[in-house]
């Protein structure tokens, strides 16, 4: 059993129901944003489900110079700190230097840590002294053994909210696997374990300037990723994913989501 996380008003690990954290990729605008926050607060609350709202205020790690990034820290927080005032409901975004972290830590709830800089001792350790909940995604390039590493880092800051997300390993090029024993031995380290379903079919870098995805896998990784008993379910969703700006063939729509979070729920209450 991994720690109990008490965020805002949701609490995730332990033998806490499945919570799903999910919103775009990137915020694209603000309208587009609230509507989205909006649509799967609504979606959550009719199949009782706990939601905390992820948006990039910044995707600092794009495959092309060219590729889209968001609005900016500035503004990307203003905009998420709206979705926390008018639905009361936390939100999760990435930092990706140490001068993003003190700025960050004054809007968001959970400060993420990208992947491909979970390695990243200064800023790991920067991001844990702001004793907010922090969610490390592992690396593509490590094992689920060696996140315990990672979380030692956290925890010489005396930060012990610490959720760790599991979104696919490395497996030749332009692709991923994602092994389900990971998921196990990464709760074992005793912290609450999500699983990225969306990120996980991605194909990096696959379409050249950009990468690539195979959503129509993400139901079953879910499926699959929930038996194992994990704590939350990440997912990536756009109102229409073959035209947004950011990991839009990974992307799921929030509006095909019910059936699916019901299935997990059911899937959750069994294993629990």
């Amino acid at each position: 059993m991994t720690r109990e996380i008490t965020i805002g008003s949701v609490k995730i690990g332990g033998d806490r129901p499945l919570v799903l954290i999910a919103g775009p990729c990137v915020i694209e605008n603000e309208a587009a944003t609230l509507r989205c926050a909006e649509r799967l607060m609504t979606i959550c609350n009719g199949v009782s489900l706990s939601l905390v709202f992820k948006a990039s205020y910044d995707k600092a790690n794009r495959t092309s110079v060219t590729s889209f990034r968001g609005p900016g820290m500035q503004e990307g927080l203003r905009i998420l700190q709206k979705v926390k005032d008018s639905l009361g409901i936390p939100v999760i975004s990435d930092i990706h230097s140490i001068e993003q972290v003190k700025p960050a830590a004054e809007v968001l709830d959970i400060i993420q840590v990208p992947a491909f800089l979970c390695r990243q001792t200064d800023l790991v350790v920067e991001v844990g002294r702001t004793n907010r909940v922090v969610n490390v995604k592992k690396g593509q390039f490590m094992a689920p053994w060696d996140m315990e590493n990672v979380v030692g880092k956290i925890l010489s800051t005396g930060n012990e909210r610490i959720i760790l997300t599991e979104r696919g390993v490395s497996f030749g090029y332009n692709n991923l696997v994602s092994d389900m024993r990971s998921l196990p031995i990464m709760r074992r380290i005793g912290f609450p374990v999500v699983f990225d379903a969306t990120h996980s079919v991605q194909l990096p870098g696959g379409q050249g300037g950009s990468s690539g995805g195979q959503r129509e896998f993400v139901e079953y990784l879910s499926r699959a990723a929930v038996a194992t008993g994990i704590d939350g379910i990440f997912m990536e969703v756009h109102e229409d994913p073959d035209k947004a700006l950011c990991d839009g063939p990974n992307s799921v729509r929030p509006d095909d989501r019910p059936a699916l979070l019901k299935k997990l729920k059911a899937i959750d209450a069994i294993v629990k």
